[in-house]
């Protein structure tokens, strides 16, 4: 509706602006002349005018309504991993549990209340990474809990939440491995998940490197861990705590180590549907909420406490991303 009103405001001027240049100009014989152009003419001034008003108006009618939609529908769509602890998995009684997805529910609590739907149904639909991220650019879902990095080829699909982590890629190998640092991977096979941004950095560094290793992809982190598990990968590249999560669920947590370096930095963040900014302020809002209240430390302690407390890159994301009211 305001992009709406934006745009019947830009025609309203763009009128306003014509019509004084049209009366300095006028003469006694002037409406006549008016009358006499040729149609060619006034096609061309016409092609003129609609080139000025069409596109606020064609922007106006392609923003989304997600409010509008979930208020419809009475559900929201969330699309989530089951597979990227501790941020969003597969808890107890097959339901998506995490810290991501508790953030996740905070959101949706909030979106429920100013849609005027208090007891907001949400649709949960599993996904990789590169899953979710079309899901939200499709429409099929309105919102993206997971463990998702913001980069500048995603915001090309999708507008993202503000931060809810800080993370950074790493290597994960068996305990007990010859690797011990990232050089060590020359003649070895590491695994990646598709689609995530690790892979494009683990590739990157080994060229830097010269670092002759190969590189296979694996469905997903669980599919990864097996993998690494049975010796069908020497190592396994992706976001460090997400590796660190991963290795905590398996059946023997102590038969893996993560090297001590650090890939790449990880910002993540919840992908929401590009170009419609009333939503995206109500998600941010949630949020920045959670953060001013303090509720963030508990959410965490629950959550990511086993890995030790939120260092000071983190604890300062909370922080800046405490909007004020």
């Amino acid at each position: 509706m305001a992009a709406a009103a934006r745009s019947a405001g830009c025609r309203a001027a763009a009128v306003e602006s014509l019509t004084p240049l049209r009366r300095r100009n006028a003469s006694p014989s002037s409406s006549q002349e008016e009358s006499d152009l040729h149609p060619s003419h006034r096609l061309a001034a016409f092609a003129v005018v609609s080139m000025l008003i069409t596109p606020g108006f064609a922007a106006a009618q392609l923003a989304p309504d997600t409010l509008a939609k979930i208020r419809a529908a009475k559900q929201i769509d969330v699309a989530y991993s089951t597979d990227s602890p501790p941020f969003s998995f597969t808890g107890d009684g097959k339901r998506p549990a995490g810290d991501s997805i508790e953030l996740c529910q905070r959101v949706i609590a909030h979106l429920g209340r100013v849609a005027g739907v208090p007891e907001l149904k949400t649709n949960w639909i599993a996904g990789c990474v590169a899953q979710r991220i079309e899901m939200v650019r499709s429409g099929k879902v309105q919102l993206e809990c997971g463990n998702t990095s913001v980069t500048l080829a995603r915001l090309a699909h999708v507008d993202f939440s503000v931060l809810v982590f800080l993370d950074g890629g790493a290597i994960l190998v068996r305990d007990g491995s010859p690797i011990h640092a990232f050089a060590d991977l020359a003649g070895w096979t590491v695994g990646v998940e598709g689609g995530t941004t690790p892979g494009p950095r683990l590739l990157e560094l080994l060229r830097e490197r010269s670092v002759e290793a190969r590189v296979e992809r694996v469905k997903d982190g669980s599919d990864g861990l097996a993998r690494l598990g049975a010796d069908s990968v020497d190592a396994l590249a992706g976001d460090r705590i997400e590796l660190f999560g991963l290795a905590a669920h398996a059946p023997d947590p102590r038969a893996f180590t993560l090297l001590p370096e650090d890939l790449s930095v990880e910002l993540i963040a919840f992908a929401v549907p590009r170009n419609d900014a009333a939503f995206h302020v109500e998600v941010d809002r949630a949020l920045s909420e959670v953060y001013r209240s303090g509720d963030i430390e508990s959410i965490f302690r629950q959550w990511l406490g086993a890995y030790g407390r939120p260092n000071g890159l983190v604890a300062a994301l909370y922080i800046l991303n405490a909007i004020p009211r």
